[in-house]
């Protein structure tokens, strides 16, 4: 019976040209598909406006907040959570 290796690496990679390209030597076959997980996480800086403080995180804990109010407060987001997100990211 035929029986599939399944590997798992993480690796450093650099996007030129629209291709993702690994910084070192990976065993793949030619044009074969993989799953690719993409984090920037060392490029993100400490103060970015999106990221929430360790205080921020300890003072929501003590929210109570309950489904009503989160439904109310999405439904005044006009077209798509998405869209709002890449408008709000093109003003930077």
């Amino acid at each position: 019976m035929p029986y599939t290796i399944c590997m798992e690496k993480t690796v450093q990679a650099v996007y030129e040209d629209g291709v993702l390209r690994p910084l070192e030597p990976i065993l793949l076959e030619e044009r074969q598909e993989v799953t690719v997980t993409i984090s920037d996480q060392g490029n993100i800086p400490r103060v970015h406006p999106l990221l929430a403080s360790s205080d921020e995180w300890a003072n929501a804990a003590g929210d109570q907040v309950n489904l009503d109010e989160v439904r109310r407060a999405l439904a005044t987001i006009r077209g798509s959570l998405s869209e709002v997100v890449i408008e709000e990211r093109r003003d930077r």
